[in-house]
């Protein structure tokens, strides 16, 4: 058994802050949690956490490679230009870098990736993220095959290295297997077929694509692995014949599995869609059988209010990413008539620009404001249930992001005398911590019951900004 003494603790979603709470656990689960445990009856041996504690994050959207690409450190491999794009008959329009021309900078770092190499540059990552207070993450993973599309011995090599390096960083990781056919439409619908990196991407078929994701052996329960279970993805509209999602989900029903999906990032997405299948890419998937309780659309920017009913009247997740978003200039999504709609809403730092779900919780606030110049369109409760209960539910772990008996013990704990929160988290340090805390701030982390951050040090990983040097190095020299 081990035993916490959280000075103030946010429970979860449905639970007030409470101050000195005792939490015990047994093995990866918490078995009580006691309020207002005066320190006398403090029994010996439980670890006293001052400041505010947490549910461990969950980032609910994950591309670890695209981390290479932080602050346009893969220009020296691929350069771009706004002449390049428009010339590909893209969107982006007049001038400057778009997110057309940083796809193809992304395009470079994944042709060089192999499984040594990914392995190291993703155990770097994940663990980057515990120290942002980060236990679980959803992988979206569609580099499966070598060069040229050609399979490695295992098909499932790619995603097992991810797997392998979430538990070598202390993480849980739902492994969102995407599949990926094509490499665009034409007006009408006929497929474009893949090429270059894109062929690395594909299974020829959806059947092919749940043939595959088959290779890997799951326990009764849809587990991979003791901290890993798998779920579907259908990369996009741009990328999966609508014929072709009902196998994808026949799959994602089979094993219970959760299925995630980009959906409507940028204009030139709905208009190729609508040019090609007469719908929105809500409209298509929703008639294809892919909006559902256990569906989770990324992004969801430029949405129709018929998109809004559509994704909300399923009770389908929508899962922002600020930061990404801003970055690569996709837009700001109707995160509040979204979550009025019906859908929650969990967050994800997507392309890693920055990890930082506190952060990424701050701008799915400020970014309405910007759009609206109105503010309070989210409660600081919603923000920290986006970053904790609500995305380990739409990555299969419904059973996380919340400090209650039964739950994973995983806490994350904020101290509260640093220079951005000293002075004025008194009052609520819960709105304190999302109107001005960082990832800079989480000291201590615990995952699954085990501690994986202490005193602001990564426990698994000695070294953690000389790990993503050397696998950012060994990726883009």
């Amino acid at each position: 058994m081990r035993r916490w003494h959280a000075e103030t603790a946010w429970l979860g979603p449905n639970a007030p802050l409470a101050e000195g709470v005792l939490i015990e656990a047994e093995g990866d689960r918490i078995t009580a949690v006691v309020p207002d445990t005066a320190a006398a009856l403090i029994p010996p041996g439980t670890v006293r956490l001052p400041g505010l504690t947490l549910p461990g994050l969950a980032n609910a959207h994950s591309h670890a490679f695209h981390r290479a690409l932080r602050g346009g450190a893969a220009g020296n491999v691929v350069g771009g230009s706004a002449a390049a794009s428009a010339a590909a008959g893209n969107d982006a329009g007049t001038g400057g870098d778009t997110f057309w021309t940083w796809r193809d900078r992304m395009y470079s770092v994944a042709e060089r990736l192999d499984p040594g190499t990914y392995f190291a540059l993703a155990r770097a990552v994940y663990a980057e993220m515990a120290l942002a207070g980060i236990t679980c993450v959803g992988e979206f993973h569609y580099l499966h095959h070598g060069p040229g599309g050609k399979r490695y011995r295992d098909p499932n090599e790619m995603g097992r290295v991810l797997i392998a390096a979430a538990a070598a960083a202390g993480l849980r990781i739902t492994l969102l297997d995407a599949c990926y056919l094509a490499g665009g439409f034409l007006p009408g619908g006929e497929p474009l077929p893949l090429a270059g990196v894109q062929l690395r991407f594909g299974d020829g078929s959806a059947a092919a694509w749940a043939e595959r994701v088959s290779g890997f052996t799951r326990d009764s329960l849809g587990m991979v692995a003791p901290h890993a279970r798998l779920g579907a993805a259908i990369h996009s509209v741009r990328a999966v014949p609508p014929d072709q999602v009902p196998e994808v989900m026949a799959w994602s029903h089979a094993h219970g599995a959760p299925v995630h999906a980009h959906l409507s990032e940028q204009p030139l997405e709905n208009a190729e869609c609508r040019a090609a299948f007469g719908g929105t890419p809500a409209e298509v998937l929703y008639a294809a059988g892919a909006l559902g309780p256990r569906s989770t659309m990324v992004h969801a920017t430029h949405l129709t209010s018929r998109d809004i009913d559509l994704i909300g009247g399923s009770r389908a997740t929508v899962c922002m990413c600020p930061i990404t978003e801003a970055d690569l200039a996709d837009g700001v999504g109707p995160a509040p008539a979204l979550a009025a709609a019906g859908s929650p809403l969990s967050l994800g730092s997507d392309g890693h620009s920055v990890i930082d779900l506190v952060e990424e919780a701050r701008w799915l606030e400020l970014s309405q404001r910007l759009v609206s110049r109105q503010r309070g369109h989210f409660a600081p409760a919603e923000q920290a249930a986006a970053a904790t209960a609500s995305g380990h539910a739409c990555l299969g772990w419904p059973d996380a992001g919340e400090i209650v008996p039964g739950a994973y013990a995983d806490l994350v704990t904020v101290p509260l005398d640093s220079a951005r929160l000293a002075g004025g988290a008194g009052a609520d340090p819960l709105a304190a911590l999302f109107a001005a805390g960082t990832a800079a701030d989480i000291r201590h982390v615990v995952a699954s019951g085990v501690d994986v951050v202490r005193d602001g040090r990564h426990l698994l990983v000695d070294d953690v900004p000389g790990a993503l040097a050397d696998a950012i190095s060994a990726v883009l020299d």
